[in-house]
């Protein structure tokens, strides 16, 4: 299959790698990776299928593992000592955008992500400042990867045909860093996070009223912000006239930076 190989070749897996996939149905990419990869993990919660997977990936004995759940709820220990360095599936599209940015949050050994999603969350995640498809999904995953590559996917390659276009995206890990080069500690890269939905919270608005907003109904620590968002941009050196989607990648770090300042004090 034409799709396949392109994945494969798109993931660049090889030996070395152990390779994360969720939902790998009746096993063709699961064939696939096992060709090209030292070990492949499945996860799939279809509990017709475990038979049929059994089967097909018997050839490869211990190199296959497969993992009878929800990829929503896999955890670490799943993994039983082994560490995905790679995650390569076609995505459930309906947790596709989810899986993608909890996976890079949680699993560290994960260094790449080439994914079959629907069309829109591929624009999302390759989205530039100021697009219409630029919003906190992107900010925040870019906060853990930055995209490498993408190629469309016709809804000819599916029987039946879906009604949605697809696209194969590859993603690598990055360590974010401040304005200095030094890598956020994490507590400021969920903060950062915390930023992106502030200034989302109400689109096409300026960010000094999207922050109220969001901020009016916030738990925890980031609640201390509430009357304080002049300060906030003030510090961070951005005009709160501004909105949201204009806000580069380097400004929602320098306010995550300046909310925990204040947090601090």
């Amino acid at each position: 299959d034409a799709i396949i190989k392109k994945i494969i070749k798109l993931s660049d897996v090889g030996p070395d790698d152990c390779v994360l996939e969720v939902g790998p149905g009746i096993g063709t990419l699961t064939v696939a990776l096992l060709k090209h990869a030292g070990s492949v993990i499945s996860v799939e919660r279809d509990k017709d299928l475990p038979s049929v997977l059994a089967k097909t990936c018997a050839p490869w004995g211990d190199a296959f593992t497969l993992l009878c759940k929800d990829a929503l709820d896999l955890q670490v220990l799943d993994f039983e000592g082994k560490a995905p360095s790679r995650f390569v599936s076609n995505l459930p599209y309906a947790v596709a955008a989810t899986l993608i940015l909890d996976y890079f949050e949680r699993f560290e050994s994960i260094q790449s992500a080439t994914v079959m999603v629907q069309k829109e969350v591929a624009d999302r995640i390759m989205a530039k400042v100021s697009s219409k498809d630029y919003g906190a999904y992107t900010v925040k995953l870019g906060m853990y990867a930055k995209p490498q590559g993408r190629f469309a996917v016709s809804a000819g390659n599916f029987y039946p045909p879906p009604r949605v276009e697809s696209a194969v995206v590859r993603l690598d890990r990055e360590t974010p860093c401040n304005a200095s080069g030094d890598p956020l500690e994490q507590r400021l890269v969920e903060l950062t996070c915390r930023m992106a939905d502030a200034a989302f919270a109400t689109r096409r608005k300026t960010i000094s009223n999207s922050f109220k907003t969001y901020l009016s109904g916030a738990q925890g620590p980031i609640s201390e912000l509430t009357g304080r968002t002049g300060e906030l941009f003030e510090r961070a050196s951005i005009d709160p006239r501004r909105r949201g989607e204009t806000l580069s990648h380097e400004e929602f770090i320098a306010l995550g930076m300046a909310a925990d300042a204040m947090m601090q004090a």
